[in-house]
C-alpha cells in the first residue's frame, strides 16, 4: 500500500495534487487543519494536511495470495472489532441492570457515562436525581435519548446559575496563578495577543516568576512581537511601583511562578507580593490533564487568595471534562477561558453553558 501525506492551503487543492499522483482510487485516511510559517506560534497560516492511500493490489488477489487459516472462536473475538464492541455492551447492560445498579437501566447508562467524564459521584447522582424528579411528573416513561438531553439541560442550568455565561468584568489587572506545568505563560500570552489584535487594547505585563529565567524570557519574547511593555517584579514594593507606571494601560497581566502547590509558603509569598482588591481578578490556572482529587486539592491549596474565576488548559489533551464542572459547580466558580492548543493566540476560547454541558453530556463517549 503506498501512503503519502498532502498539504495544502484549501482541500480541494490537497484533492487535486491526490487525484493527480494517486488516482481516483485513492483513499482518505486522515485530515486535519494545521498551522504553518510564524514565530513562536503566532501568526501562523492555516492549512489542511491529507493523508492518503492507494493499494495497488486488488482484495481479491490479496486474499488467493494467503490461503484461509482455521481461527479459533476465541480468537475472532479479538480480530472482529464488532463482536468486541458486542461483547462489552454486553458487560456493559449487565453491569447497569444487575443488582448494584443505582437507577432504571437508562437512568444508569446516563449515570455510568457521567462517572466516565469523571464528574463527581455525588454530583452525578445529584443530576440524574433532578432528572428523575422532573419525569415523574409526566405520564410515558422517558428513553435514553431524552434522559441526556434533560441531564445536560440541567448542567447547563446550575452553570448558568453561577454566571458561567457572564464576561469578564473588565478588572484593570489580572493575575495568573496556579501550579507548574499548568500552561500560565503562554495562556497569559494568548489573552495579551487577543486583547491587542482583536480588542485593540493597550495591554502591559508583568512577571513575578523570577525563579525560572525561561519563564521571563519567554514572556518577554511575546511582549517584543506583540510591542508591549513587560515588567519584572521581585517585592510587593516591585509590584505596586509596576501597577503605578501601568496605570494608562487598559489591562495589566501577571504573570507569577508555578510552583509546588503542596508549598504553603509558596501562595503565602503569593500573597504578600500580589494586590488584592476591587481593580483586580485573580485566576486559578489549572490543566484539565491534571487528577480530579489533585485538582480539588490544587483549588483548596490557592482558595486562601481571592479566586475569581479559573483558566482550564490542556482541553486538547483529554476527553475526559468532569472536573471543571466539579470544581465549577462544588465552589460556585466562574470560568474565564478554556485553551485548545498551544497556538497563539486561536487556541483560547471563552467558555458558556452550552458549550460545557454538550463537551461533559452530549452524547455516548468513545473511552
Amino acid at each position: 500500500m503506498r501512503v503519502k501525506k498532502y498539504v495544502a492551503p484549501t482541500m480541494p487543492e490537497a484533492m487535486n495534487h491526490i487525484r493527480k499522483e494517486l488516482g481516483p482510487e485513492a483513499v482518505i485516511l486522515n485530515s486535519k487543519e494545521v498551522f504553518k510559517g510564524g514565530f513562536l506560534g503566532l501568526f501562523k497560516k492555516r492549512n489542511i494536511e491529507v493523508v492518503a492511500a492507494l493499494d495497488p493490489q486488488p482484495k481479491k488477489a490479496k486474499q488467493e495470495m494467503h490461503p484461509a487459516k482455521t481461527v479459533t472462536g476465541q480468537e475472532y473475538g479479538k480480530r472482529d472489532p464488532v463482536l468486541h464492541e458486542v461483547k462489552q455492551l454486553r458487560k456493559m447492560v449487565e453491569a447497569q441492570t444487575g443488582p448494584n445498579a443505582d437507577y432504571p437501566a437508562d437512568y444508569q447508562t446516563v449515570y455510568h457515562e457521567l462517572l466516565a467524564q469523571e464528574v463527581d459521584e455525588e454530583l452525578a447522582k445529584s443530576l440524574i436525581d433532578e432528572v428523575i424528579r422532573i419525569h415523574d411528573k409526566q405520564d410515558d416513561p422517558p428513553g435514553y435519548d431524552t434522559i441526556r438531553q434533560d441531564v445536560k439541560s440541567e448542567i447547563k442550568k446550575r452553570l448558568k446559575a453561577i454566571n458561567v455565561d457572564t464576561p469578564s468584568s473588565g478588572s484593570k489587572v489580572i493575575q495568573f496563578v496556579g501550579p507548574t506545568g499548568a500552561g500560565k505563560t503562554t495562556t497569559i500570552a494568548k489573552v495579551a495577543a487577543s486583547a491587542v489584535m482583536n480588542d485593540n487594547k493597550r495591554v502591559a505585563l508583568m512577571t513575578a516568576d523570577t525563579y525560572r529565567i525561561a519563564a521571563i524570557e519567554q514572556l518577554r519574547t511575546y511582549a517584543n512581537i506583540l510591542n508591549v511593555p513587560l515588567e519584572v517584579v521581585y517585592n510587593p514594593d516591585d509590584y505596586k511601583a509596576a501597577v503605578r507606571e501601568f496605570a494608562v494601560y487598559d489591562v495589566i497581566l501577571v504573570d507569577t511562578a508555578g510552583r509546588n502547590f503542596l508549598d504553603e509558603k509558596y501562595v503565602q509569598d503569593l500573597q504578600h507580593t500580589m494586590t488584592f482588591n476591587g481593580n483586580t481578578e485573580t485566576y486559578l490556572v489549572l490543566s484539565l490533564t491534571a487528577k480530579p482529587h489533585d485538582m480539588m486539592a490544587i483549588y483548596e491549596q490557592f482558595q486562601h487568595l481571592p479566586i475569581q474565576k479559573v483558566i482550564f488548559t490542556k482541553m486538547d489533551e483529554t476527553r475526559t471534562y468532569g472536573s471543571m464542572l466539579n470544581l465549577t459547580l462544588m465552589n460556585k466558580l466562574g470560568i474565564a477561558f478554556l485553551t485548545n492548543g498551544q497556538e497563539v493566540p486561536d487556541d483560547i476560547v471563552e467558555p458558556s453553558s452550552q458549550m460545557i454541558s454538550e463537551l461533559i453530556a452530549g452524547g455516548r463517549h468513545g473511552t
